[in-house]
């Protein structure tokens, strides 16, 4: 990778890892239907103009239900179980039950028959499993298993979503089907919004957590991670996800005091040595693009599509043969 590759790649390990912190301390005061119309609608006051000067709204619009879809398992549903079970679970175990996505994705890739099953990959979900069993044994209390399923939710929708760009969208530009989906997901979310409204005037560190969620983690972290992806292509950007977990549990400890002991770096090395095992391609299997592939990659301007033969690798192309999709990172 080049040198503005990395430094594309170590800001959206902290920016992806960020949000875990910031809808922690959000949500004492703010409820989570708002907080997801907050973060989806002002994305889309940026994006969507965007996404219209780089001329790719319409080529998305124009499949509208396949859009519509990824919208609600990818941002709609999870990011609200989310943001409810963040409200009874530490940030950083929150963070670490998340990375276990990509397990998820490599079952959804196995029954759909996109991806060969071996004995290494079988292995690979075990240990991931494992890990998430260490967490939750040694970390969940009886009055928390609710928010544990509600993270499971978020786990599943976040597996989905990229499994529906890579069969449903893959030749439509991904800037355009991201500012779509936030601004179906705020006017959605909108009346709900409306009917939780604060009651009191709400602190300084929840606002400032709220705006730097939309701002810094979804704004400005969809433009680098486009960035990103046109730096070092679609698949290398992805390994991001090794990253913000451990993001994610610094800043909980480090800010909230969070507990961090034996059971939460077991769990860990665990689902992270899962998840290497379980998406890593084998010669045998039958390899899958990246959901946001090279037919319609993001040039250095956000928003604006970039003609075939860019920088970015074939769509086939693996980062030391791990496989992950951009959409299953997406905090």
């Amino acid at each position: 990778m080049t040198r503005r590759g990395w430094l594309y790649f170590a800001a959206m390990g902290v920016i992806w890892g960020l949000p875990y912190l910031l809808i922690r301390i959000a949500v004492r005061e703010i409820s989570p239907p708002l907080l997801v119309f907050i973060r989806t609608g002002g994305a889309a006051l940026v994006l969507v103009p965007l996404a219209a000067a780089g001329g790719v709204l319409v080529p998305a619009i124009r499949h509208w239900r396949d859009v519509l879809l990824y919208t609600v398992v990818e941002l709609a549903i999870p990011w609200v179980f989310l943001f409810g079970a963040e409200r009874h679970l530490p940030s950083s175990l929150s963070g670490l039950l998340v990375a276990a996505v990509p397990l998820v994705a490599a079952v959804i890739a196995w029954l759909t028959g996109s991806e060969h099953v071996d004995l290494r990959r079988v292995a690979g979900l075990v240990l991931g499993i494992a890990g998430v069993a260490v967490l939750v044994g040694f970390s969940v209390s009886g009055g928390q298993l609710l928010a544990v399923l509600s993270i499971g939710a978020v786990v599943v929708g976040y597996a989905l979503g990229p499994w529906v760009v890579a069969h449903r969208l893959r030749d439509v530009p991904p800037m355009g089907v991201i500012a779509w989906s936030v601004l179906l997901c705020a006017i959605g979310y909108a009346p709900a919004a409306f009917l939780n409204l604060p009651t009191r005037p709400l602190s300084a560190s929840v606002i400032e957590s709220a705006i730097a969620l939309t701002v810094v983690c979804t704004i400005i972290g969809f433009l680098f991670f486009f960035a990103l992806i046109s730096e070092v292509g679609a698949v290398r950007a992805t390994l991001v996800t090794y990253v913000n977990p451990a993001i994610a549990v610094l800043l909980g400890v480090a800010v909230l005091g969070e507990p961090f002991g034996p059971a939460t770096v077991a769990g860990f090395v665990l689902i992270l040595g899962g998840c290497y095992l379980a998406s890593r391609h084998t010669r045998r299997g039958a390899r899958r693009g990246p959901p946001f592939p090279d037919a319609a990659p993001v040039a250095d301007t956000p928003g604006m599509s970039a003609p075939r033969g860019g920088r970015g690798p074939a769509p086939n192309e693996t980062a030391g043969g791990i496989d992950a999709d951009p959409g299953a990172i997406t905090p």
